[in-house]
């Protein structure tokens, strides 16, 4: 297939002061996506004050999606489908999944409304929706399930998010990003490399979007699509492709930093984020089918993961 539009003006990224734009292509209920966190938030330090990150969600699940006919068989082949993923990311992932999210249309909504509090509150409500599918194994799929998911959330007005995530402008914003998502451009089609995202785009019953995730990096030296699950190297040549004149390196930082900045780490992201692979011993531990996550103590103590054993 061919783009939608190829002549549709974009946004280069580069403002008059050649600043870096960096456009992520995600869904809060996509295995890939969760796995890509750590090179992310790694990412998103080595750009710190230097790039503008923009997030447009894909809507990997839809309302208007036709229902599994065997809603069990298919729990079980996307469990599967998760923990083949987890081997390539390394990714934690639930012991058991509960079911396959009916649409991830209302965790888009709350994450994109949660961007209205502040990058903060965007990065802990997007982080905690993704656990409820990939460590507590029963995604958030309904407006009830993501405000019960975020509840007590530290930094988040989850009463105020309730009412954005329903107004107009936040439902159009996502709606818009559902429709982004589906007009890939010419760098995404072009896009070929080996492993498990050979190809930028993927064809879908209503035509063809960007594969999940996707990073499109704009600078002034050109525009660099980076599909699928990609390595640290491969973001950050994309990097020097668009910003050549930019020294583009990030210090390592203590695990305890990095538990307090994230409030909760999985082993790739301490490993990235701060080349260590033991955690702060403060930290809370709970074990998944793919391997451990930490939570800072105050994360712990709101958690819907340790909410749902004590009960």
């Amino acid at each position: 297939m061919t783009p939608a539009n190829p002549d549709r003006p974009r946004s280069t990224g580069a403002d008059g002061g050649g600043a870096v734009e960096i456009v992520e292509y995600t869904d809060p209920a996509c295995p890939w996506a969760w796995g890509s966190e750590p090179a992310f938030r790694h990412l998103r330090a080595l750009t710190a004050g230097r790039a503008r990150w923009r997030r447009v969600f894909g809507i990997l699940f839809d309302d208007g999606d036709d229902p599994a006919p065997d809603p069990a068989a298919e729990t079980a082949w996307y469990s599967r489908y998760i923990a083949d993923i987890a081997r390539h990311t390394r990714a934690p992932y639930a012991h058991r999944l509960r079911w396959v999210a009916a649409t991830s249309r209302p965790a888009s909504l709350a994450a994109k409304a949660a961007e209205r509090q502040g990058a903060i509150a965007a990065e802990r409500v997007l982080r905690r929706l993704r656990e409820t599918t990939f460590v507590l194994g029963t995604p958030a799929d309904t407006a009830e399930r993501v405000l019960d998911a975020l509840a007590g959330l530290d930094g988040v007005d989850v009463g105020r998010l309730g009412t954005q995530m329903r107004e107009p402008s936040v439902v159009a914003a996502v709606r818009q990003d559902h429709a982004e998502a589906r007009d890939p451009i010419p760098e995404a089609y072009a896009f070929h490399a080996p492993g498990p995202h050979g190809t930028g785009v993927k064809e879908i019953d209503d035509g063809v979007r960007y594969a999940l995730p996707t990073l499109v990096f704009s600078g002034p030296g050109g525009r660099v699509a980076a599909p699928g699950w990609r390595s640290v190297a491969e973001y950050t040549a994309a990097l020097r492709t668009v910003a050549p004149g930019h020294l583009w390196q990030a210090a390592l930082i203590g695990p305890e930093e990095a538990l307090a900045e994230h409030r909760s780490l999985t082993g790739p992201d301490l490993s990235l984020l701060t080349g260590r692979t033991t955690p702060p011993p403060a930290a809370v531990r709970l074990e998944t089918a793919g391997g451990p996550l930490w939570l800072h103590p105050d994360e712990a103590a709101t958690h819907p993961v340790l909410a749902a054993r004590q009960g």
